[in-house]
């Protein structure tokens, strides 16, 4: 018990130092970085809570494509972060007002989990003989099934309205066109010209 504390408490104080880092690092590439090692962080704490397939999504999924991902975009990609910065002073009252209710969120809970203790107790212990993957699928496919649907259909959604508004059609590039080429005959793909004794095309 007194080990898994330890932990808890390591993974924790890692995980939220990272999250701020992610907020405050000025190099894009560090904060992605960061990004990452409160990933890894987040995935420690579900196998404290015996959620080892939840931990080994995070992992494969977020740290080792989406994160990643987003590292490679923000390397190649050569974004002016000083003009973005530019504007900041415009969406500062918004973003004050966001960072209000947040703290005000988490005084809650904090005030909840002081005068509440018990609340927070161990985890519950398993029902069946399951494993924690076979729980896991049992409820999203079964009591969730809808609402996993609906967020499948957001992403995806969400990946298409992402294509549309980056895709750039260039005037000087030529593209492929499928339906000149099979419609090509002899006439039109050869060109003979008549070439006289010593002279060039």
């Amino acid at each position: 018990m007194i080990v898994s504390t330890i932990f808890f408490y390591l993974f924790s104080a890692v995980m939220v130092a990272s999250g701020v880092m992610v907020i405050g690092a000025r190099n894009p590439v560090h904060s992605v970085l960061f990004l990452i090692l409160a990933f890894v962080n987040a995935a420690g704490l579900f196998v404290l809570l015996n959620a080892e397939f939840l931990a080994m999504i995070l992992i494969v999924v977020y740290v080792g494509a989406v994160a990643v991902l987003f590292l490679f975009v923000v390397m190649m990609l050569d974004v002016d972060f000083v003009e973005l910065r530019q504007g900041f002073l415009n969406y500062l009252p918004v973003g004050a007002l966001i960072g209000v209710v947040l703290l005000a969120e988490l005084l809650i809970v904090l005030g909840g989990w002081v005068f509440a203790p018990g609340a927070t107790g161990a985890p519950p212990a398993p029902v069946s003989d399951m494993s924690n993957t076979e729980a896991l699928g049992l409820l999203l496919y079964t009591r969730y099934v809808y609402f996993f649907q609906a967020a499948g259909m957001v992403l995806l959604v969400a990946m298409i309205g992402a294509i549309v508004l980056t895709l750039r059609h260039r005037t000087n590039v030529k593209r492929q066109s499928i339906a000149e080429q099979v419609a090509r005959n002899p006439a039109t793909a050869i060109e003979v010209r008549k070439v006289e004794s010593g002279r060039g095309l």
